[in-house]
């Protein structure tokens, strides 16, 4: 029984470290100069890049798509394929608002839990229903979760995609659900010129983000700010 249990652990161990064998996260000071990753884009113009991870959502979408028109701006939404292919109208709706489309993959599985191979499968298939809506585009990406290591960092720049983080200062954590007022109060607070921030319009209860946004956009403008894609902010650059 004893051999039988250290058997299973000795294959457990072989799986996943077959799994995380080239994960060796990459490091910032090193990548960041390369142009493949993106946090911000360092510049003089008043203009920031909203993105919302996790759609598409029947509920928060809609509401998000609202209040950004009611303001002018457009943001870069990083969709979950299988969603999107479940809310195939609310995907028109955002690309016919004059939005843009990013790859969140199309389970939204960790590359830390799946490996790379499992990764560029999820993102080519992804990329397939994107391209039914926006095609030829600039091909961005937003590992699940953040997590990016030098393998998938590798396999993506393959795939033709940049990968798009964002400002660290710009961290809401709005799927913790901190309260309108803290989300709010923080990225108002925050903003820089050139800055990508992370919101969700999906995966959950995003009331809390609506109704930032409800003070967010208005603050922001005032300030002097333009709500750009992503996309226009790399070209800004």
């Amino acid at each position: 029984m004893k051999r039988l249990c250290l058997l299973i652990v000795l294959i457990c161990s072989c799986f996943f470290t077959h799994i995380n064998a080239s994960a060796d996260l990459i490091k910032r000071k090193e990548v960041e100069p390369t142009g493949q990753v993106v946090w911000e884009v360092p510049t003089s113009k008043k203009v920031i890049a909203l993105t919302f991870d996790d759609g598409p959502d029947p509920k928060y979408t809609p509401q998000v798509l609202e209040l950004l028109k009611q303001y002018g701006g457009h943001a870069t939404f990083f969709e979950i394929g299988y969603r999107m292919e479940q809310y195939p109208e609310i995907v028109k709706q955002v690309v016919q608002a004059g939005h843009e489309l990013g790859n969140h993959s199309m389970t939204h599985q960790y590359a830390n839990k799946t490996g790379v191979k499992y990764m560029s499968l999820d993102i080519i298939k992804a990329d397939q229903i994107i391209q039914k809506y926006q095609p030829d585009r600039l091909k961005l990406f937003r590992p699940p979760g953040g997590y990016i290591d030098t393998a998938l960092l590798q396999e993506t720049k393959q795939l033709g995609y940049k990968v798009v983080l964002w400002s660290y200062h710009q961290e809401t954590k709005d799927y913790a659900l901190p309260g309108a007022q803290v989300i709010a109060d923080h990225i108002i607070r925050n903003a820089r010129n050139g800055d990508i921030v992370l919101l969700h319009d999906g995966g959950g209860d995003r009331s809390q983000t609506i109704l930032a946004l409800k003070s967010i956009l208005p603050a922001l403008k005032q300030k002097g700010f333009q709500f750009v894609t992503v996309s226009e902010l790399l070209h800004i650059q």
